[in-house]
């Protein structure tokens, strides 16, 4: 149809991305900016809107609301097929789903929430983790080796595909330097900021072994926490001693302090060999928003024969990891979603030990590669061109651990493989020995994601740092310009200058 021009079209055509010859309002002019137009066209239609859509901020707020119904409607679903599994196995991945899709069904009612107010850089973060948890819940079958013929098909990819679709309409580009005010996110309560602002914040309870403070276990200093009044932030001393618990923390703005890496220990041994999901293997898990871990070693002891065994899960937003130590072997460090921030931590694995898809960033950290008979430092799961996540290995040193040394030579370590599709790591000014293979990187299967995903390195440094017989890739770069690799820096990343300063962590916000 053709388009009269009047004075009015200049401002219709800069505040709605429309195709030419097409209304503003027309479902299938907006649906084809999205991966799934047909899906997109097909709820557009059955759920029509009162008034016509003319703005690209109102087609995402339809767009992601009728992806939160829908990951209702499914969760209802599920929530009547529990009666159905077959057995223990199927039982635990389910179980899983229903977690899952509650928290999915959080980080979209975030997004439309007015009251929110949160920054298109927020937005993407959230809906990311939206789809990662979705994701999350069909790998629980796979890890135990079920297949339901009742719940999976349950799953359906509708949800996914979604919010994938409310992921290209937002597009966040991922350095996006939020505007918060005050320096913190306008979504956080400025009384939250109070005790981080304090050098050495005073514990609230105190947890010890021995029964010289206020709980015994972590667990329920933590389950204390969960009846405070209010969202301030919460501090949890943990004396030195080692805890033997799997410790789940829901609540916002958590602190667990502790007496120093190898002084304080939170061990557990729960793996995908002993009947976990991966998700669920974490000996702590960490769900709100906020949270804050110094001086404590998370570990988990299931042996390297155990498959994925995860010693800590963080799906905190704004999360925060000072001077802490993570011990495994494979899965040690699960950085599931959201933004986070490592400082000088000590992490050790074999497999895929540091692995998830947060949007996170490692700094001043020492990564340790245990003996075994092919390592891979990172496994990075971003599958969808849209999400704002990746993993950047910052100022950091990558070396053998103790059981290695002696027979490094034998044994090949890369940087990391492709978990997902677009998967994105970068080693930034990072310390490389002669441990890291020649090739640096390693496939996941055959040809899977080798040009679909963004794997980088700058100016590291070491005898393994060498790139003249790296793979070559059409996702793998050397990069050589500082604009490049300032996408992936503290400031840039994870947007650290608008939130970080209130944690009295220290941290480096360029290059």
């Amino acid at each position: 149809m053709p388009i009269r021009f009047h004075s009015t079209l200049f401002l219709v055509l800069y505040l709605s991305p429309i195709i030419f010859g097409y209304s503003p309002n027309d479902v299938k002019t907006w649906c084809s900016q999205t991966p799934h137009p047909k899906l997109c066209e097909d709820f557009l239609s059955h759920n029509p809107t009162t008034t016509p859509i003319k703005e690209k901020s109102q087609f995402f707020k339809i767009s992601t609301q009728l992806a939160l119904d829908r990951a209702i409607h499914t969760q209802t679903n599920l929530y009547s097929l529990g009666s159905k599994c077959r057995n223990a196995h199927e039982k635990t991945a389910w179980a899983d789903c229903l977690e899952l899709f509650d928290f999915t069904i959080q980080k979209l009612n975030k997004t439309v929430n007015p009251v929110t107010k949160c920054t298109q850089y927020d937005s993407q973060t959230w809906l990311s983790t939206a789809l990662t948890n979705l994701e999350t819940c069909r790998e629980g079958f796979a890890d135990l080796g079920v297949s339901n013929n009742y719940i999976l098909p349950s799953v359906s990819n509708n949800v996914s595909n979604l919010i994938s679709n409310t992921l290209a309409i937002n597009k966040a580009p991922y350095t996006s330097q939020p505007n918060h005010k005050n320096g913190f996110p306008t979504w956080v309560n400025p009384g939250d900021r109070k005790l981080l602002q304090s050098s050495s914040p005073t514990a609230d309870v105190v947890v010890a072994k021995d029964g010289s403070g206020n709980y015994k276990t972590i667990s329920e200093a933590v389950s204390a926490a969960s009846k405070r009044k209010g969202s301030a932030r919460y501090v949890i001393y943990v004396k030195a001693g080692t805890y033997k618990e799997n410790v789940q923390i829901k609540s916002k703005n958590i602190m667990l302090r502790g007496d120093g890496i190898g002084k304080t220990i939170i061990t557990g041994s729960k793996s995908v060999g002993g009947g976990s999901t991966t998700f669920n293997s974490a000996t702590v898990a960490v769900v709100g928003d906020g949270f804050i871990a110094q001086d404590i070693t998370f570990q988990n002891t299931a042996g390297p024969t155990s498959g994925q065994a995860v010693a800590l899960r963080s799906g905190s937003d704004l999360s925060v990891f000072y001077k802490c130590g993570f011990e495994g072997n494979q899965d040690t460090l699960y950085v599931y979603s959201d933004r986070q921030f490592y400082r000088e931590c000590d992490i050790y694995g074999t497999v895929d030990f540091i692995f998830g898809n947060a949007a996170v960033v490692f700094q001043n950290c020492n990564i340790y590669v245990h003996n075994h008979k092919t390592n891979t430092v990172t496994a990075q799961g971003r599958s969808d061109p849209n999400q704002n996540t990746g993993i950047s290995i910052h100022n950091c040193r990558v070396t053998a651990a103790s059981d290695l040394k002696s027979v490094q030579s034998s044994v090949k370590t890369y940087l990391g493989r492709p978990w997902r599709e677009y998967s994105r790591t970068v080693f930034m000014k990072t310390y490389l020995d002669s441990l890291i293979d020649p090739a640096g990187w390693m496939e996941w299967s055959g040809n899977f994601a080798l040009k679909t995903l963004y794997y980088g390195e700058y100016m590291n440094t070491g005898p393994g740092s060498s790139t003249s017989n790296r793979v070559k890739w059409a996702g793998y770069h050397v990069i050589t310009s500082t604009s490049e690799a300032s996408k992936f820096t503290v400031g840039n990343f994870i947007a650290g200058n608008s939130w970080l300063p209130a944690t009295n962590v220290p941290f480096t916000s360029g290059l």
